[in-house]
């Protein structure tokens, strides 16, 4: 069966997933890019961006797998741009350029649905407003039998974790502190029904498994 998986979500010593003042002067939150050095640290992160070298190891190959047999992605308004409330117009396409990773569906979660946006390398985004068992039922017809991957910030993977949706959750603890920020671990409680892997340490983080335990 396929299943919702979160994948290579980074976060801090101290849970937080973003720092605080995101906008578009800082996408991830002021302090937040040290989340994501290690990404471009390895191979498979150095091509994102088109550059060569990088490690090889276990973080490498951690970042390959969150792309393996991926269909479609559900992300919260917030990771894909800074306007917030009423759209003004259709002018922000995304932090991505017009050629997005994604290269499949893509459903962003807002309050405010726009007419879907179709890019180019076969990335479309979606703009929904529905439950979480809605649009994860919708994100999974579009993948076609494939996973659905959940990207960001924290309240969008707390909200399907707190549904019980999220089979699979990837953390790769980064040791840095934040101090305030967008933070995951909030009212989540001890999260019943999910079993922890032990824990997988890579050249530059710890890799963290959560899997929805099968009742």
């Amino acid at each position: 069966m396929p299943r919702l998986r979160v994948h290579n979500f980074s976060i801090s010593l101290d849970g937080y997933v973003a720092g605080p003042g995101q906008g578009p002067d800082h996408p991830l939150g002021v302090g937040g890019e040290r989340l994501h050095e290690w990404v471009f640290a390895t191979r498979f992160g150095r091509r994102m961006i088109g550059q060569d070298g990088g490690s090889t190891g276990i973080d490498d190959e951690y970042l390959a797998a969150g792309e393996t047999n991926i269909g479609a992605t559900i992300m919260g308004r917030n990771m894909f741009g800074p306007v917030r409330g009423e759209w003004p117009d259709h002018f922000w396409t995304g932090w991505w350029g017009s050629n997005p990773p994604y290269h499949h569906p893509v459903f962003v979660l807002t309050h405010h649905p726009r007419p879907s946006l179709e890019m180019d390398g076969g990335t479309t985004f979606h703009f929904v407003d529905g439950t979480s068992d809605n649009v994860l039922e919708q994100a999974f017809s579009a993948a076609g039998g494939k996973d659905v991957r959940l990207g960001g910030g924290a309240a969008t993977v707390r909200r399907f974790l707190r549904a019980g949706l999220v089979d699979d959750l990837h953390l790769a603890l980064v040791p840095t502190l934040l101090g305030t920020g967008e933070r995951l671990y909030d009212d989540l409680g001890a999260l019943p029904g999910y079993a922890v892997a032990p824990a997988r340490p890579g050249d530059n983080v710890t890799h963290i498994h959560l899997s929805k335990v099968a009742a």
